[in-house]
């Protein structure tokens, strides 16, 4: 078993955390990232996006191999907030930060160990397939940056993301799809002292219909939720409008189409019985995935991990990640765990055993053929 340099490891994960890269501010960790994947011998290339969507770029890189077969790798280079002036902690083989921010393992452990693993394989001059890395902006609050990659680029069938927690050697084969509405409920406002019955409150529209309304846990497949409210103004004044973010997700499209339509209706009844106007914007955020566990890709990745006697577990998510987008878009894509823990909390973690193991497993599967 090739071995793992793992203060170098460490060091460049520590140093990668400790650049401010909450969601849509990433232009320092593409650009860091650019003259370090260049100074290992990618061609890389920097792929515009949107300017509302971020001030930096997604990353293309190629290392050409001399073994058969190609991959894609990826992990996403923004954070959710707070991730400013991250400090990691270091004890007993795990790291965190100090308690005021996220560590930032989401996802820059994936990027630590992609990097680290193609160091391990050029030090040692070992053979391997060609590899294609895809780091995104913006997976964060909506995988702006894999819908906006250019796929045109890509050369491989297949991709790992490196973007989930749980044990090393969790393959994730099946995620959901998830729909947005964006609800806006208009009442009338009237004084709240002198004449109340005159008014319509959109807020009693509202929880009229979350109170008959099917959230949370829906079965095993299928979770819904009511995420943002906003309205009001004064206690004096009967509420004339509210807005309404929620979500739906599910691993079964008719199962989510099902739900949405459950809660559209829901909404559109109790403004109806109110007298109160609504509109619902729904949309689409990313549509599910599942891959099959006979797929060779599935069988390979197994065969991989077992090979390093980590046990494989073929698993599904209730999140949603850069793999929805790209195995919507054609590519192949397995997520796979870095063992990052507590993500989006204060008290992330993860264990540098665990960043090896996975450094460990890119190493050996990219130079094996």
């Amino acid at each position: 078993m090739i071995s793992i340099n793992r203060d170098r490891l460490v060091d460049h994960f520590i140093s990668l955390v400790k650049i401010d890269s909450e969601s849509g501010n990433e232009l320092a960790i593409a650009s860091t990232l650019d003259k370090e994947l260049t100074a290992l011998g990618f061609e890389v290339t920097a792929l515009p996006v949107p300017s509302d969507i971020s001030n930096g770029f997604n990353i293309y890189a190629k290392l050409a191999g001399k073994l058969d077969g190609s991959v894609v790798v990826s992990a996403h280079m923004d954070t959710v907030a707070p991730g400013q002036s991250i400090e990691p902690i270091i004890e007993d083989g795990i790291i965190r930060s100090k308690g005021n921010t996220i560590l930032g393992g989401d996802d820059k452990s994936g990027i630590a160990a992609i990097m680290e693993a193609v160091r391990i394989l050029q030090a040692n001059n070992l053979e391997h397939q060609t590899l294609e890395l895809a780091f995104t902006v913006y997976e964060e609050g909506g995988l702006h940056g894999s819908k906006h990659y250019d796929m045109s680029k890509i050369e491989s069938q297949q991709a790992i993301v490196l973007d989930s927690g749980g044990p090393i050697g969790t393959i994730i084969t099946t995620a959901p799809g998830q729909q947005n509405l964006k609800v806006t409920i208009t009442g009338k406002p009237a004084h709240a002292g002198l004449a109340p019955e005159t008014g319509i409150n959109a807020l009693t529209v509202a929880a009229d219909a979350i109170a008959q309304m099917n959230l949370s846990r829906i079965d095993e497949e299928t979770t819904a939720n009511i995420g943002v409210v906003r309205g009001g103004e004064a206690t004096n004044v009967v509420m004339p409008s509210l807005y309404i973010e929620a979500e739906a997700r599910s691993l079964n499209d008719q199962k989510l189409a099902e739900q949405v339509d459950h809660m559209v209706a829901t909404f559109e009844k109790a403004a109806s019985c109110h007298g109160a106007e609504i509109d619902i914007e729904s949309s689409r955020s990313y549509n599910a995935f599942r891959i099959e566990h006979n797929h060779p890709f599935i069988q390979k990745l197994m065969k991989s991990f077992t090979a390093l006697d980590i046990e494989p577990l073929l698993a599904s998510t209730g999140g949603g990640s850069d793999a929805n987008i790209f195995n919507e878009k054609g590519l192949v894509t397995a997520n796979l765990s870095t063992g990052m823990a507590k993500v989006h909390t204060t008290e992330e973690y993860i264990a540098i055993d665990d960043m090896e193991k996975i450094t460990q497993f890119l190493t050996s599967y990219l130079s094996k053929s």
